[in-house]
């Protein structure tokens, strides 16, 4: 505070948004020194990587060569599981690995140096957003080119809603970590976070055919729409309004699902 002049004391203004500007470039540095962080984290865990890159890939084959017979089957349901299978892996790894972040004592470390919440769960999620990209780019690459995927619409409108598919699962594996003691526990809240929406999301059965107090759940549930989003370029050649519904809402879940997360740092380590 000794270099301010007077002339800079006096101008309230002026001090106020050289500061402001300051704490915008500090935030985005410390939220990529976060994301930095985590991504070192993870190259020397090649489980992990393994876990988000390569499961959904074999998964995929396992299920072309299932349905080897009957190759309408795999068009049917092959577009619903290339979203459901990058937010089930990225759900697994980033609850688990945030987990240890947060009872190895990681985050209150973090979190008792100038490092706000905000700049913190945004760094975790660039992260893993950019496993994600990854991810989401073999998967789909790997459905439409080299598994024969049949799909009207355009490839890279998939990719696109199996990147948001992706980071809404990033999302709840972030908020859900707060309330897991262990790995176990961790694991424990995919039967009750990601199993009832795989049951009600229309993959096994339209979801207007359902009973109606189940269909009234699945409307609340973001894998439903998910599901829609993909159902939506696999049957259509252009954009329609349903799309961009669907990807409006998986978009819109994930961002509230990381701000209840960002919510969640602070009772964990007060």
């Amino acid at each position: 505070m000794s270099t301010t002049t007077p002339a800079t004391a006096r101008t309230g203004t002026g001090t106020t948004g050289s500061t402001g500007g300051t704490a915008a470039a500090l935030s985005a540095a410390r939220t990529l020194a976060t994301a930095a962080r985590v991504l070192r984290q993870l190259r020397h865990d090649p489980r992990s990587i393994a876990l988000m890159i390569l499961v959904p890939c074999v998964m995929l084959v396992l299920l072309r060569y299932v349905f080897d017979g009957s190759p309408r089957t795999f068009d049917a349901i092959g577009a619903s599981l290339l979203g459901i299978f990058p937010l089930i892996t990225m759900f697994l790894v980033t609850s688990i690995a945030t987990l240890r972040e947060r009872t190895s004592g990681t985050l209150e470390r973090l979190l008792a140096m100038p490092l706000g919440k905000a700049d913190l769960i945004t760094g975790y999620a660039l992260a893993f957003g950019l496993l994600a990209i990854v991810q989401s780019a073999l998967a789909t690459g790997l459905a439409v080119w080299a598994l024969g995927l049949d799909v009207v619409g355009s490839a890279w409108l998939l990719l696109l809603v199996a990147l948001l598919d992706a980071l809404l699962g990033t999302a709840l594996g972030l908020f859900v970590s707060a309330f897991a003691a262990s790995e176990f526990q961790a694991v424990q809240f995919m039967p009750a976070v990601i199993f009832p929406q795989l049951l009600l999301c229309g993959l096994f059965t339209p979801r207007p055919n359902m009973q109606p107090v189940l269909e009234a759940i699945s409307n609340v549930l973001p894998m439903s729409y998910a599901v829609d989003g993909m159902n939506e370029v696999l049957r259509n050649p252009d954009i329609t309004g349903a799309f961009v519904r669907d990807v409006l809402i998986v978009a819109g879940c994930a961002v509230v699902v990381l701000a209840l997360g960002a919510a969640t740092l602070r009772r964990r380590t007060a």
